[in-house]
């Protein structure tokens, strides 16, 4: 049940947040909310790996 929720969860963030990776964003110059847009990205894919 865990995993379903994380897994829909990270093909919501492909669809709705931006990709910084493709925008080839410097991440010594990245606002907070950037910075926070990618750690929640990573965040809920690395829980949907498990």
């Amino acid at each position: 049940m865990k995993l379903v929720f994380f897994k829909f969860l990270a093909k919501m963030n492909r669809i709705i947040l931006p990709s910084y990776s493709k925008k080839q964003l410097d991440l010594s110059k990245a606002s907070k909310l950037q910075l926070a847009i990618i750690g929640w990205r990573y965040w809920i894919t690395t829980r949907a790996l498990d």
